[in-house]
């Protein structure tokens, strides 16, 4: 996690170096739908973690509560309101969150990227698996 973190910083430096837009997008449980095992509200596994925070302290944030950043939230009205036409995606965990935002309805019509350096989950063989599953709809750039 430690370089995938690392990672991320570093394409965000990169970002703010082209003027690219960041956002944050955070998932946070619905508590109406049970306990969540990490995801809870105001729990640090639904924070967003502090060196990404820092790294882009004035990225609006989408929060969440599917797999899919776009369904229930603005994020569709944030990406617009950017003239945003391409979505470079990276974060946790690469078989929920990353692939199902990227292969959303609501993303089709973005050119989507996922960095691949810079997402990552449990386990490595399940981040590649999610990878090489996910290679035949978007793009996949290191």
């Amino acid at each position: 996690m430690e370089v995938t973190l690392s990672n991320i910083e570093k394409a965000i430096h990169s970002a703010n170096e082209k003027s690219i837009p960041i956002i944050h997008i955070q998932h946070v449980a619905n508590p109406e739908m049970g306990i969540s095992p990490f995801f809870n509200q105001k729990t640090e596994g639904a924070a967003i973690h502090p060196r990404i925070l820092a790294a882009a302290p004035d990225a609006p944030v989408v929060v969440k509560e599917f797999a899919d950043g776009f369904v229930k939230t603005n994020l569709e009205e944030v990406l617009s309101e950017s003239g945003i036409t391409e979505l470079l995606i990276c974060g946790m965990m690469t078989q929920n969150c990353v692939t199902h935002t990227a292969i959303s309805k609501s993303a089709e019509k973005y050119k989507v990227t996922i960095l691949p350096d810079c997402c990552t989950t449990v386990d490595e063989m399940i981040h590649n698996i999610a990878l090489h599953a996910i290679s035949t709809r978007v793009s996949l750039v290191e």
